[in-house]
């Protein structure tokens, strides 16, 4: 069984990651282009199937062998491009002189020897060049030496081997020169000409068939009539026009070869002077006819007359031919591009105190190693896996707003219930696009947003006060005033946030700056406070700011005047409204603070957790329960960071809690029934036969 083109591809790229060591990437192909029993494992049959052998060989003697296969293929076809241009360059000299030849060479008879006889000029043209694109023909009208040759019915005439002997067929392109070289210019225009009036009388006039150099060419000429209304007038024997069997023919003789027709000709006629002398004309005559079925559905170029032919050079057409190419990429973009604002020292400095207090200050290693990947887990697929603990307020935050996508507004699964929690990987990515935007949009104030990217290469030369890390330094700000633009632009660089390795940060930066580090810093109590705080915890600033868009630091209904004496009066900011996701906490618990109903009723089933410094996130799956709160109903919960295998299930009974169960231990009452409790007073809490989290 021969492999496909697409294994044979994705086995050399396997082996080029894997050869680099690139694991993350294997594993994001294999996820995206799952193996098949077709898959190439095995090197040694990767380079039998690919027959480079020996371009593998000769690598091995080199003083630094490539480790790839892909490698060394790139590397022999970029040395194979320099050769071709070096050949090339050689025979636009010779190439000259023969066309010079031709066009100054005198008129020879219009009766003359058949064309089924060329002489030594023409076979070194057919042997060279094996292009000859012509029409289909009638063999009766055909002289008889004639009617043999045309017996395929493609319009094609190949050399005639061994008929006369005195006309030997050559064997090697350096034959062909020096014949070319010794045959009298008259008689090469004799020749020409009578082998041309023949095919006229036939009906068969070619193309322009340029003359070749023996030698491989990298660029072909086209070829332009300067002299067509002399041509469309000739009249043939009978006073008709003489043209093709095409019924287009002149008009198609008014159109320009295009210039990818030109270059695939140009590879063709360079495999042909690649073979070995060994090989016959008959070979060649066979390639011909393949390309000119192909020509068929072209313009027609029949009655081209190659004496009033010009060369011009194929790089004359790159420009409009690149403008054509580029054409359809442009329609495919919007109509404004977004230009990006590098990131500078300035705002990298504020953001870093905004963020950690200090500009000579760094994100610890939690924070730079976290993006939003899901869970493979069957019944999990929806939740995002935290690696370490420090950026589970994002981490939460983000998955709330994930499943208030995946639960109530996704319209691309036909799903319920359950059901939706195991979503494909395109849903729960694009479930992740919205949530993302949702979350900046809003810090923006529903007016603009900013989306933080990392370029690669760094932005600015840090310089003291600040402390360089390679993180800030990086970032490429695209800011819109769009909600559209904002999820276009997420979802062409979501796997930076995805998959790559400073998800956290760049969903964080582009908080901050789409909210604007002045208002974040007006949003504050204190405006001195961090958004990450000691251990590399999450502050409540930070969790309001993603869920709220505002980073006021308390959890209470609209803001609060406190007396701080001396007729002074301190201001404390709050929740200025109904949230779409709402938030509990065990510090309410321990009555060290006091939730509103603004978090507490939130629009949609969802709550991110508070407790004991972790967040974590709680979920229904119908929004009923908010308005309706029956008796009895069930709760989801997800922590990413608690390496969860199976799905947990709370089932809550309001007011049923027990005299019994009020006098246990509360240092044996899972933190989470006490959160709950907070919503939902005197609640029975079943964890369903799983094991509770303490």
């Amino acid at each position: 069984m021969v492999p496909s083109v697409e294994e044979v591809s994705s086995s050399l790229v396997r082996e080029y990651l894997s050869r680099k060591g690139l694991k993350r990437t294997i594993a994001c192909m294999d996820e995206e282009h799952p193996r098949t029993e077709a898959s190439i494992n095995n090197r040694s049959e990767l380079r039998q199937i690919l027959s480079i052998e020996d371009l593998y060989r000769k690598n091995k003697l080199q003083n630094s062998p490539l480790k790839t296969l892909l490698e060394v293929v790139v590397k022999h076809l970029i040395e194979q491009v320099k050769n071709e241009k070096i050949v090339s360059s050689e025979g636009v000299s010779l190439r000259r002189a023969q066309t010079s030849s031709m066009d100054n060479a005198p008129a020879g008879e219009e009766d003359g020897t058949p064309a089924s006889f060329p002489s030594k000029q023409t076979r070194s043209r057919l042997d060279i060049t094996a292009t000859f694109p012509s029409q289909a023909t009638n063999a009766s009208l055909m002289p008889a030496n004639d009617r043999k040759s045309s017996n395929d019915q493609t319009g094609f005439r190949g050399p005639d081997l061994g008929v006369q002997k005195d006309h030997p067929v050559m064997d090697s392109p350096q034959d062909n020169k020096s014949l070319i070289q010794k045959e009298p210019e008259k008689n090469t225009s004799e020749t020409t000409q009578r082998s041309r009036t023949n095919r006229i009388r036939r009906g068969i006039l070619a193309g322009p068939v340029p003359q070749e150099s023996n030698r491989k060419r990298n660029s072909r000429k086209v070829c332009q009539p300067l002299l067509r209304r002399e041509e469309e007038n000739r009249p043939s024997q009978d006073g008709r026009l003489v043209t093709g069997s095409h019924p287009g023919s002149l008009q198609g003789s008014r159109s320009e070869i295009s210039s990818a027709d030109c270059v695939r000709e140009g590879r063709e006629a360079l495999s042909v002077s690649q073979r070995t002398p060994s090989e016959n004309s008959f070979e060649r005559v066979g390639l011909n006819m393949v390309t000119t079925t192909k020509a068929k559905t072209r313009p027609s170029v029949a009655d081209l007359d190659a004496s009033a032919m010009v060369l011009d050079d194929i790089e004359d057409y790159d420009d409009d031919l690149r403008e054509l190419c580029d054409a359809p990429l442009r329609r495919t973009l919007p109509e404004h591009s977004l230009a990006g604002r590098p990131m500078d020292q300035r705002t990298a400095t504020e953001l870093k105190t905004l963020l950690l207090g200090s500009s000579l200050n760094c994100f610890n290693i939690e924070w730079r190693n976290q993006g939003f990947t899901f869970s493979d887990t069957h019944d999990l697929r929806y939740g995002i896996v935290q690696r370490k603990g420090g950026p589970c307020g994002v981490l939460a935050s983000v998955q709330a707003f994930v499943l208030k996508k995946l639960l109530f507004e996704s319209t691309e699964s036909c799903n319920v219930g359950l059901q939706r929690l195991r979503p494909s990987n395109s849903i729960r990515r694009k479930c992740l696009v919205l949530a993302l935007a949702e979350i900046l949009w809003r810090a923006g104030e529903e007016t603009q947003a900013t989306v933080a990217i990392n370029s690669g290469r760094n932005q600015f030369i840090p310089a003291r006060p600040y402390r360089s890390e390679g993180v800030l330094e990086k970032i490429t700000c695209l800011t819109v005033e769009n909600l559209k633009d904002l999820e276009l632009i997420l979802e062409q660089h979501v796997d930076q946030f995805e998959t790559g390795m400073l998800g956290c940060m760049l969903l964080t930066v582009s908080a901050v700056l789409s909210r604007s580090i002045q208002k974040v810093q007006e949003d504050m109590d204190v405006p001195t406070t961090t958004l990450i705080g000691a251990h590399g915890y999450c502050t409540q600033e930070l969790v309001n700011l993603l869920l709220c868009g505002r980073a006021v630091s308390n959890v209470f209904d609209n803001d609060m005047e406190l007396d701080s004496g001396n007729g002074n009066m301190t201001l404390l900011k709050g929740i200025k409204g109904h949230c779409d996701v709402g938030l509990l906490s065990l510090f309410e618990h321990y009555n060290i603070c006091k939730v509103g109903a603004y978090l507490k009723t939130p629009r949609y089933p969802i709550w991110v957790v508070c407790s004991e410094s972790h967040f974590s996130v709680l979920f229904g799956l119908q929004r009923e329960l908010l308005t309706n709160e029956g008796t009895e109903f069930d709760l989801y919960y997800f922590d990413g960071l608690a390496n969860q295998q199976e799905e947990i299930r709370l089932t809550v009974s309001v007011g049923r809690l027990t005299q019994s169960s009020q006098d246990v231990d509360t240092d044996l009452i899972p933190p989470m029934e006490l959160c709950i409790r907070t919503r939902w007073k005197d609640a029975f809490v079943s964890w369903n036969d799983t094991e509770p989290i303490l």
